[in-house]
């Protein structure tokens, strides 16, 4: 009886450490499904769609030297909470969204190229990650050589962009650049951007990707807003000694204080969910 015992003892030991090695696999496979199951919403741009927390300026405090200086895309993370993400559907199927923004100041399509900011961008990229890209503040900067770029040039980086966004199975969208807050005229605010702005809508059709007329929504919502409310609420128009970065103040009409940031990104959230209801899977 005892060394059937026995037996019968260490086959149910051998039958529990197989069990719970099992368990502790599909734990780790789950775990890493669920890692996986992730989209990737890549921003790509200037200043006015930068991040200019963590490691912006590397071994310099934010809050110190830039605060309240913040990119439309520095506050676009909180519109993708878990909760939300079904109204997304059938564009975005994940249940988590990473917004990972790397567009930074002063680039063009060109030196944002050059200077391998998209190479970081193709590499990681993966199937179903989205890349928004919005460029043209630079671009059409003629007195910045070191970033001009004329409108073929424009257009043929955006297709360079859209072209191997599609080879790695992400989706591109092209937006805009966002208006500036000058010039007012009898109280509308009007397009500074001249062909820069028309030139993405031109690759977005011959493309066929869609795209956010980012431009033409921010002046109309600035126009409703107001010349003096816009000035001294969206944009960095700021009074000397209230804030440790611009002691002096700040005469900014193309930056935003992070109530502008905010109002863009909501801007922006609202058309990409639009275009994520009319894709298909």
């Amino acid at each position: 009886m005892r060394k059937v015992s026995y037996k019968t003892s260490f086959a149910l030991l051998i039958i529990l450490f197989l069990s719970s090695c099992q368990s502790q696999k599909l734990t780790r496979n789950t775990s890493a499904k669920q890692n996986k199951n992730i989209t990737h919403i890549y921003l790509i741009g200037d200043s006015t769609m930068a991040d200019y927390t963590g490691n912006y300026e590397p071994g310099k405090d934010y809050m110190k030297v830039r605060y309240p200086i913040t990119g439309w895309g520095q506050v676009f993370q909180p519109f993708f909470l878990k909760d939300s993400l079904y109204s997304l559907r059938p564009g975005i199927t994940t249940d988590s969204v990473t917004i990972i923004d790397r567009a930074y100041g002063g680039r063009s399509t060109r030196t944002f190229f050059q200077e391998g900011r998209w190479r970081y961008v193709y590499e990681h990229l993966k199937p179903n990650d989205y890349v928004i890209m919005q460029f043209g503040h630079n671009d059409g900067s003629e007195k910045h050589t070191e970033r001009y770029v004329n409108i073929d040039g424009y257009k043929e980086f955006l297709r360079l962009f859209i072209t191997q966004t599609r080879q790695k199975g992400g989706n591109p969208i092209i937006v805009t650049p966002v208006a500036r807050n000058y010039p007012w005229k009898e109280g509308k605010l009007e397009n500074i951007h001249g062909d820069y702005w028309l030139a993405p809508i031109d690759i977005a059709k011959e493309m066929s990707v869609p795209y956010i007329d980012l431009n033409k929504l921010s002046m109309e919502y600035f126009t409703k807003k107001g010349q003096d409310f816009t000035s001294s609420h969206y944009f960095m128009n700021l009074p000397a000694g209230m804030y440790e970065a611009y002691p002096g103040g700040q005469r900014d009409n193309t930056h935003f204080q992070p109530e502008g940031a905010k109002v863009i990104a909501a801007i922006v959230y609202k058309e990409f969910k639009n275009i994520l209801k009319t894709q298909k899977k």
